[in-house]
């Protein structure tokens, strides 16, 4: 159906340990929820490796297209930021609504070094009309300078842009 197809399968962060698995391409997020083109008479094709099936960390609406990734060590940003991710979105164009077009903020605990579950928006407004979509910019790539400043690439205008905090 039309909602599952824009609104399966999320992107996700997460870490990635030796021994475990995923899901994909089998079960997405839990052993119960089976990918239906890898399904025959209500069993998965993998039933072993759908059962040992983990949530990831950190779930981004589907199609976002998260294809930059950058931790924050710099020392100009409010403590928050610290040790935290930056991602970037590119964008969707598979949707009746576009999604994505958007650099977002992972926070991670300090104590354990993993995300705190959730994330935030950074960086926005490069989606001006989300049924079109239609968009000034698709952020893509991120790099944080020895300044502390962020970096990033834009790949519809061919741009690179930095963030500056001054607090």
């Amino acid at each position: 159906d039309v909602y599952k197809r824009q609104n399966l399968v999320p992107d996700y962060l997460t870490r990635i340990r030796q021994g475990q698995f995923y899901g994909w391409p089998y079960a997405y997020f839990k052993p119960n929820l089976l990918d239906p083109r890898l399904v025959k008479n209500g069993k998965s094709d993998r039933p072993d490796l759908a059962a040992k099936t983990l949530m990831p960390d950190v779930l981004f609406q589907a199609h976002s297209a998260a294809l930059g990734l950058q931790f924050y060590d710099g020392k100009t940003f409010p403590k928050k930021f610290l040790n935290g991710a930056f991602v970037a979105f590119r964008g969707s164009w598979n949707r009746n609504a576009g999604t994505g077009y958007k650099i977002v903020f992972v926070p991670f605990n300090a104590a354990s070094g993993r995300p705190e579950g959730y994330y935030e928006d950074f960086l926005t407004g490069f989606l001006t009309d989300p049924s079109g979509p239609k968009t000034w910019g698709r952020p893509v790539g991120l790099l944080v300078l020895p300044d502390g400043s962020l970096l990033f690439t834009e790949e519809a205008n061919n741009r690179i842009y930095r963030v500056q905090y001054r607090g």
